[in-house]
């Protein structure tokens, strides 16, 4: 039992937030969570959860009805000039992927979020407004693109702009388009998307906005544009839209933080890293930032490990925003056409390219995060994979495992901030808790040398699990003291 811990704020309540403190809570760690806003939002621009944006939501106990709740995508349709070039096919299983991503709002996920975080005796204070550490021991900033935690801590956030605006509106319209698949409409440097959204008529609009038009739109006219440049780029009747939800209009940037870490400050999400929302990353990114930080900055706060652990955060996540934002500032680039050049390779050669089935399948495991490792980052194996299996750092798949008593259960919903030993007996998980504490693990039967499971679903080492621990953690530290 935790009887200790050095406090924690949480700055920020979007999806990756929220995740977060939930993380911290269900390590024994009582974060608080605090937002600018008044209360929560109602509508948001991310709108889909990939697969392993739904592994950190199962591990965190808060997926719940979500995937029945939202749209299972099926294909990507993409046309050029007026005719259908590709129908890419996402969503799927394969060896890697087993559940679907989902298309729904991000308002839902922090909605289910908000749920679990209660259940853990959390709740949001909301109307907070914090510019630095409010007395905290750690702080962290996951308030956005904007962050003025980062900009507090003095932590530099360089990028470049990467299309001058983009607009967007939840319509509601009766359009004969397939409801699970999401279609695209591309010509020379004209694009034009639309998402399902849950419901049976609600669909999400993504258009770069033409450079003729005035910033300063009110609502009324931001709807008018839509709804002529749908009819116009698309061939769809303007006269199908029957109602709008919201509009709004952004700018997308590529901007990758300079550090997570400055003392006692650390980032996450859209405050670390920002990117286009094509191939829908952004969310599932943050959320993957929370569930790894939690468990380490848990295990600091709690005087458990070194502080030097929360190095690896950033050893570990930062490589993988650069990734994705290489990844969908290259992506952005083929749709929109930026060139003569690079409209007539994407026509001709790109766009077609994608009908291939390895393709499909590579784009669409790329996308589902499932392939993330950690093996080159400070905590993963040290020299080159040699035969098979997983090493340590990499993903461990949500394994059927048998409890001590003999009971069936799932490895990842056996997690929840804890971590796990699959061994034949347990030897090694009594050894693990010696160093992490009671009740912080769970044993786990399994045939062969024991494997030590960090709380993100990723190999800690085979084997030696006390030995890698007080290698990891480093040397116990003061305990630190109880408020």
């Amino acid at each position: 039992m935790i009887s200790y811990a050095q406090s924690v704020l949480v700055v920020g309540a979007g999806p990756t937030g929220l995740a977060l403190a939930c993380g911290l809570r269900a390590a024994g760690v009582p974060a608080r969570i605090v937002d600018a806003a008044p209360g929560p939002a109602t509508t948001s621009r991310a709108l889909g959860l990939q697969p392993r944006g739904i592994e950190v939501l199962d591990r965190l106990g808060a997926l719940g009805d979500l995937p029945e709740r939202g749209i299972k995508l099926r294909a990507v349709v993409i046309n050029v000039a007026g005719r259908e070039l590709t129908r890419l096919a996402v969503g799927g299983t394969s060896r890697l992927v087993k559940r679907p991503g989902v298309t729904l709002s991000q308002a839902a996920v922090e909605a289910r979020l908000r749920d679990r975080l209660a259940q853990l005796g959390g709740a949001v204070e909301w109307g907070q407004r914090v510019t630095g550490t409010d007395g905290a021991d750690w702080v962290v900033g996951c308030d956005g693109a904007h962050s003025q935690i980062r900009k507090a801590a003095g932590i530099g956030f360089p990028g470049v702009p990467l299309i001058e605006r983009f607009l967007l509106a939840d319509l509601h319209a009766a359009l004969p388009l397939a409801r699970d698949a999401a279609h695209t409409w591309l010509d020379g440097d004209e694009m034009f998307a639309l998402f399902p959204l849950p419901g049976t008529d609600l669909w999400r609009v993504l258009v770069p906005q033409p450079a003729d038009q005035p910033e300063d739109l009110d609502p009324d006219q931001h709807l008018a544009l839509i709804v002529r440049l749908l009819a116009e780029r698309t061939g769809l009747p303007a006269g199908a839209v029957t109602g709008c939800e919201w509009t709004s209009s952004f700018r997308i940037h590529r901007r990758l933080a300079d550090t997570y870490r400055r003392a006692r400050v650390l980032l996450a999400g859209d405050a670390a890293h920002i990117h286009s929302p094509l191939g829908g990353q952004g969310m599932n990114t943050g959320l993957g930032d929370a569930e790894n930080l939690a468990w380490k900055l848990a295990l600091v706060a709690t005087g458990r490990a070194d502080e030097r652990l929360l190095d690896t955060y950033e050893a570990e996540r930062r490589p993988i925003a650069a990734e994705v934002l290489d990844n969908t500032s290259a992506m952005t680039r083929l749709m929109l056409g930026d060139g003569a050049a690079r409209r007539f390779m994407r026509d001709h050669v790109l766009v077609p390219l994608m009908n291939r089935p390895f393709v499909q399948r590579r784009i669409w495991e790329a996308s589902s995060q499932l392939r993330i490792t950690y093996r080159r980052g400070p905590l993963g194996s040290a020299g080159p994979k040699i035969g098979f299996g997983p090493v340590a750092g990499d993903r461990i798949a949500d394994l059927d495992c048998t409890r001590s008593d003999g009971t069936p259960t799932r490895l990842h919903a056996e997690l929840g901030g804890r971590w796990a030993v699959l061994a034949e007996d347990d030897t090694a998980a009594r050894a693990a808790e010696a160093r992490l504490g009671a009740g912080s693990v769970v044993a786990l039967r399994h045939r062969g040398p024991a494997l030590l499971i960090r709380p993100d679903g990723h190999l800690a080492c085979r084997g030696d699990a006390a030995g890698w621990l007080e290698k990891a953690l480093g040397a116990r530290p003061r305990q630190p003291a109880a408020r």
